[in-house]
């Protein structure tokens, strides 16, 4: 199947032609899709799209004028694409509902980590050769009280490392997880898990019911110190709202591997311009805020689980097949 790949960067590359590149014609492209680029998809049946693509209504009407058939998502999300439009153009549009959720769930301990035992201000310190102790003080995770909220795989890879920790797991989530049950999890309503934890960890979609999921009544209820890691999306949490509450010495720490306004931000080269959005800046002033690119997913194994479930997505369309991970109306 003749495909495009759009926002295409060199460590994703690699694992696309090992995996697709013999069962399907690739074509690579640095750009991302939108009202402007939709032109290059002329004369392919499919696309393959990165969560920085624009693929709104207008956008997948320009598809369609072109006769793109199919989208491959390179992604679990899909608040990007205009679904329901997909549907009302024929486009069939399916996602990697699953690759690896360790990488993820391991990208979070990590930053949780590194902003409790304070590890970035003391490699500045270190640099400054200043081997004083006194601002780098932490806590155990053991015996403290971690939520969760969304105990789907990634969710539940996370729960199992806190486990390991020896810490208390309590989750919210419209679905049980019996697997999560299992492992010890204590499923609690959202504002008793807002109130009880120490930690506090995102792992849900985007959607209309999660958008602003945190916002002002949610960050006025967690317990005072309390740290906040998102690696779902950025729109889950209302950051204006968290930075008022950081302002204010109620959150202890924010992790944070997604902005709501990373769109145009992350996965690109800014180093010679002025990004003009005060509430990153004021964000990347906070000595206990821990941003990182939205890098979560970037481990080899990640990156292979992503390229084999695009190749399976499009193995489907070739076979005139509706791929299992459609999203799209049937």
């Amino acid at each position: 199947m003749k495909t495009l790949i759009y926002s295409t960067h060199s460590y994703d590359k690699a694992s696309l032609v090992n995996i697709i590149a013999d069962r399907h014609q690739l074509t690579f492209t640095e750009k991302k899709l939108g009202p402007y680029t939709a032109l290059l998809s002329k004369g392919y049946d499919a696309v393959s799209l990165f969560t920085s693509d624009d693929a709104s209504a207008d956008v997948l009407a320009e598809l369609k004028k072109y006769d793109v058939k199919y989208i491959a998502l390179r992604s679990v999300g899909y608040d990007h694409v205009d679904l329901k439009k997909a549907s009302e153009l024929g486009i069939q549009v399916a996602n990697v509902p699953e690759y690896s959720p360790y990488s993820i769930a391991e990208h979070a301990v990590a930053m949780l980590l590194s902003v409790n035992r304070k590890l970035v201000q003391s490699r500045h310190l270190m640099a400054l050769q200043d081997f004083r102790l006194d601002m780098l003080m932490g806590f155990d995770i053991h015996g403290k009280t971690i939520g969760i909220i969304g105990t789907g795989k990634i969710g539940l890879a996370f729960a199992s490392i806190m486990k390991g920790f020896g810490a208390s797991v309590l989750a919210y989530d419209p679905v049980v997880n019996p697997q999560a049950v299992d492992l010890g999890v204590k499923y609690v309503s959202v504002d008793e898990l807002l109130s009880t934890a120490d930690i506090i960890s995102l792992h849900c979609p985007l959607n209309e019911k999660t958008r602003h999921l945190i916002s002002k009544d949610q960050l006025s209820k967690m317990k005072k110190g309390c740290i906040l890691i998102n690696t779902s999306r950025g729109a889950v949490i209302d950051t204006s709202e968290l930075i008022k509450a950081i302002d204010a010495n109620k959150i202890g720490a924010a992790c944070l591997d997604v902005y709501e306004n990373e769109r145009g931000l992350f996965f690109e080269d800014h180093t010679r311009e002025t990004i003009h959005d005060p509430m990153f800046a004021r964000l990347l002033a906070f000595p206990n805020v821990l941003i990182t690119g939205h890098q979560a997913f970037l481990t080899k194994d990640a990156l292979n689980g992503i390229a084999t479930t695009t190749a399976q997505n499009l193995d489907c369309w070739q076979s005139g097949k509706i791929s299992p991970n459609t999203l799209t109306r049937k």
